[in-house]
Formats: structure tokens, C-alpha cells, sequence
């Protein structure tokens, strides 16, 4: 495993993360979480040498929370960096341009679930607390500034940070002026490039944290969709997954498997085409399976793709917008 700094925290941690919401279950999530794989893969990750995980409230409303709590008691020899996310009051995701500060994150209820969180990773701390959405309207508002001022003061919090809403990447830039964002989660694969347009030139000005979510297109960039592709009820993909994004989006990593090198499969492609860029600190698949952990994690090697695949690769870029599926 390989080691990135992040950012002006100046942290090193592993430049593959753990993305906890598939094994978090419950209400909006991922159906087939079962604790006991999932407990086994998050210890082999931390064997492997891994050591940022990156889990929210929301994930199975603080299932998933506790679970990383019972991965650090079992390894309280190792420096792991963890991060979790404080989910919007109004329980709307992602926010919009007509959501209030007072509805979304009050300081009462950041408060509230910082306390929570803390309760159920059974930490004194946490090193990173994100919001869970954002709009950046809100970014001159002392309303949220000051519970931030006030929970790193007291050292509850080391950093603060921003999960920015699906491809919306510049839905950030007020925030981050304001001197108090460590770091941002972004989308960020093959697909999804325009982070790079104006948010990592931001960030790396102002030495602030990247952490690349949704590697693989929630599943399609592993190349084993296809447009027939149904999910058990209650499955959160049945209602991303709807034709209008499954069918194009099949479609085109489909084109991408033609790319793959021999001895190479389509997810090691795509997170060695996100680890080739130095803007991100690391990048958070999500693993619910030993062998997708000795798989993902095995790609940080510092093996680079060629010049010319990552110029192909640059080709498949796909700008979208948000829409009423997208959440």
C-alpha cells in the first residue's frame, strides 16, 4: 500500500480508501450487506495496510458507524483516519438550489449528530466530519461556521470537509474561501472528469483535501451490468438505475472493456486511470466482498498507466447534469 498526504492536515493515509456504505444496510441503501463479511473485509483492508475509511450517519443510521467503532477497538495499534458525515435535517439528498441552511444543517443538529457519531464509533474524536450535502449559498453563513469553529476548539473534530453533491463539482468553491474546509468528496472516474476543470486547481492552491467517491459509476464502471440489470426491492440502485442512466451508461463501459490491457480488468483500469491524477488523496471503493478488497487495494503499486491509454481514456469523459434520478 501506498501513502498519500492529505492536504493541510497533513495526514498521510492510504491512497485506497474503504467506502462503508454497501455494508452499512438498512432504509436507502444497498441490499446483501451481511456484518460478519463485512466486519472480515474491513479487518483484511487494515491488513493490507489500509487505513482511510469513510462512513456517514445515513449508512444504515449509524449501523455502519458502529461497525468501524468495533474495527478500532480491534485495532488500536494502528493509525487509522477516520471520516464520517453528518446527513441533512430535511433528510433530502442531495440538496437543491431552494434548501435552507436552517432545514438542512442547523447548528443544533450539527451538534446533535456529531454527538452521535461519536457515540457510536465510540471515539472522543473524529479526525474528519463531512456534510453530507451541500449548496454553496450557505457558504458565507456564520450559522454553520461557528458549531465548526466551536467542535474543532474543543477538539471533538480535527477537520471539517464537504461531500459535494452528484456532478456538481464547482457547487463548492464559496466554501472552500472561507478558510474552514479541509477537504472535499467528489465523484470522480473516467466518466466523471470535470473535477479537474475547477475544483482541483482550487484545491491544490489552497492545499485542500480531494477524496475521489463512486470510482466505478455505482457498479457500472466494474463491467458487470448490463441493461438488464434489476436489484432486490428496497435496493437504492433500483432508483439510480433507471433506464434513461443504466442503458447509456452500459453502453459505454462496454466501449471501455475494449481498452483493458491483458492481465488488467476494467476496476483496476479505472482506479489506476483516478490514482494517475496527484489531486487526489485517495480514492473509496466500496467493499463488501474479501476478494473485491484484495483487488482494489492491490492496484496501489505505483504501476502507471501508459501515455497513450490515459489520453484514450480521457476520451470517455461524460459530462452530465443533474436530474430528477440522480441522487
Amino acid at each position: 500500500m501506498r501513502y498519500r498526504r492529505f492536504g493541510r492536515l497533513d495526514w498521510q493515509v492510504s491512497e485506497v480508501g474503504y467506502g462503508m456504505w454497501g455494508i452499512g444496510g438498512g432504509e436507502g441503501g444497498w441490499t446483501g450487506a451481511d456484518d460478519e463479511s463485512g466486519m472480515q473485509s474491513l479487518q483484511l483492508s487494515v491488513d493490507l495496510g489500509c487505513t482511510f475509511f469513510d462512513t456517514a450517519w445515513i449508512y444504515g443510521r449509524g449501523h455502519s458507524e458502529r461497525l468501524l467503532g468495533e474495527l478500532l477497538r480491534a485495532n488500536q495499534d494502528k493509525q487509522l483516519t477516520i471520516a464520517t458525515k453528518i446527513p441533512p435535517k430535511d433528510r433530502n439528498f442531495p440538496s437543491t438550489r431552494e434548501s435552507r441552511l436552517e432545514d438542512v444543517f442547523p447548528a443544533d443538529h450539527i451538534w446533535e449528530y456529531t454527538e452521535k457519531s461519536l457515540e457510536n464509533l465510540g471515539t472522543g474524536s473524529v479526525d474528519l466530519l463531512q456534510f453530507h450535502v451541500w449548496e454553496d449559498a450557505w457558504a458565507d453563513d456564520e450559522r454553520w461556521q461557528e458549531p465548526v469553529r466551536e467542535l474543532k476548539r474543543q477538539g471533538l473534530v480535527k477537520g471539517v470537509g464537504i461531500s459535494i453533491n452528484r456532478w456538481e463539482p464547482t457547487n463548492v468553491l464559496k466554501a472552500l474561501k472561507t478558510g474552514l474546509i479541509d477537504s472535499v468528496q467528489v465523484i470522480y472516474n473516467v466518466f466523471d472528469q470535470n473535477p479537474e476543470d475547477e475544483l482541483f486547481p482550487v484545491c491544490r492552491d489552497q492545499d485542500i483535501a480531494v477524496i475521489a467517491r463512486v470510482p466505478f459509476d455505482e457498479g457500472t464502471l466494474t463491467g458487470t451490468l448490463t441493461k438488464d440489470s434489476t436489484w432486490p426491492e428496497g435496493d437504492w440502485r433500483n432508483s439510480y438505475f433507471v433506464p434513461e442512466n443504466l442503458h447509456p451508461a452500459v453502453e459505454r463501459a462496454d466501449r471501455l472493456k475494449e481498452l483493458v490491457p491483458d492481465g488488467m480488468t476494467l476496476p483496476e483500469l479505472v482506479l489506476r486511470f483516478i490514482l494517475g491524477n496527484p489531486a487526489v488523496c485517495t480514492v473509496i471503493p466500496g467493499m463488501r466482498k474479501e476478494k473485491h478488497v484484495r483487488a482494489n487495494l492491490g492496484v496501489s503499486d505505483g504501476t502507471e498507466l501508459p501515455a497513450d491509454l490515459l489520453a484514450t481514456l480521457r476520451t470517455h469523459r461524460w459530462d452530465r447534469e443533474p436530474t430528477w434520478w440522480s441522487q
